[in-house]
């Protein structure tokens, strides 16, 4: 799948009054295979001991891997929904932003599997990885 064509603006139009907008996600970058979105460590992203919150990176990588397969519905009669969510978290942040990125591993008949992998901008190291899987289902009319 081909996400250049779509814009940026046109996938960040679609955070307002969400979840992704209250934890300053946006969507930074649409490849031929693979999608990225960043999000600020700071006092939204943190738990109580000034690191970033390992549900605030589960959001993120729920939130890449449900735009992929949102973007590649486009003009069928599906739309994805969540099925499960599975992060491993490799590294403390304190600040600064992340930045998700999503490839997909498996496009199945009903099912997508994607891998979101999260790095810290400043230093680039892995922080924490992920899978999404998301089951296409029709849309209700």
């Amino acid at each position: 799948m081909d996400f250049s064509h779509f814009s940026l603006e046109e996938v960040n139009a679609l955070n307002r009054n969400t979840l992704m907008e209250s934890l300053g996600i946006e969507c930074v970058e649409l490849g031929k295979d693979y999608l990225k979105f960043s999000m600020p460590v700071d006092h939204r992203t943190h738990q109580p001991m000034g690191i970033l919150h390992g549900g605030a990176s589960a959001a993120l990588i729920e939130t890449v891997g449900s735009f992929g397969s949102f973007l590649m519905a486009q003009g069928t009669d599906e739309r994805p929904v969540g099925l499960s969510v599975h992060a491993e978290h490799l590294k403390a942040v304190r600040n600064g932003y992340v930045v998700a990125t999503g490839t997909l591993l498996h496009a199945g008949g009903s099912t997508h599997v994607w891998e979101v992998n999260i790095h810290e901008t400043s230093t680039e190291q892995l922080v924490c990885t992920g899978r999404l899987t998301i089951m296409r289902i029709k849309k209700q009319v």
